[in-house]
């Protein structure tokens, strides 16, 4: 009986010594699933309030001309009736995360005040949600007057001249000379 036991032991260490040696091999396979990374949805939650929207807001509004500015609150509490919160958070891959909270006061049925986080402008948000990219050098766009001239010369080569066509060839030279500003 205890050889059995001993037996059982020594077969259940080894069995464990070599399952925990399988999980430090690194093959090719398990590299690649590492890399692949699943595709993260863009996370858009609440209302966006820009700085434009905030700074068309005039004391004395009613509830209706705020929300036709702001939209519908995010959050109207049964509790806080004189308040409408606006929360907004965007969580977008490559860039970093934004969240921007904005309470608007009321005081019977009219607007008086709001408070919150400072609230970027329209320009400002789209810049800040842009992911960036890999810039590539923009090829010169400008040719320089001596590039001009040899690329018309060469065209006009290739339309013109001929070996036997070599009075064209300076006549179109010629001709190139002339209309070069002074």
């Amino acid at each position: 009986m205890t050889l059995l036991r001993q037996t059982m032991a020594l077969f259940a260490s080894a069995a464990c010594l070599l399952l925990t040696a399988c999980s430090t091999i690194d093959d090719p396979m398990a590299r690649a699933i590492r890399k692949v990374t699943p595709y993260r949805v863009e996370v858009v939650q609440g209302n966006f309030v820009s700085k434009e929207q905030a700074q068309a807001l005039r004391a004395g509004m009613s509830r209706n001309q705020v929300k036709d500015i702001l939209g519908t609150p995010l959050i109207a509490s049964v509790f806080h009736s004189d308040r409408w919160d606006y929360a907004f958070t965007i969580e977008r891959k490559g860039t970093q995360p934004q969240q921007r909270q904005l309470s608007v006061y009321f005081k019977d049925d009219v607007y008086v005040r709001y408070e919150g986080d400072e609230l970027p402008s329209e320009s400002e948000f789209a810049e800040r949600i842009v992911v960036p990219e890999d810039r590539k050098v923009v090829p010169r766009l400008e040719a320089t007057p001596k590039e001009l001239e040899n690329s018309a010369k060469n065209l006009l080569s290739l339309w013109l001249c001929r070996p036997s066509q070599r009075c064209l060839q300076t006549k179109a030279t010629h001709l190139l000379r002339r209309a070069e500003p002074v």
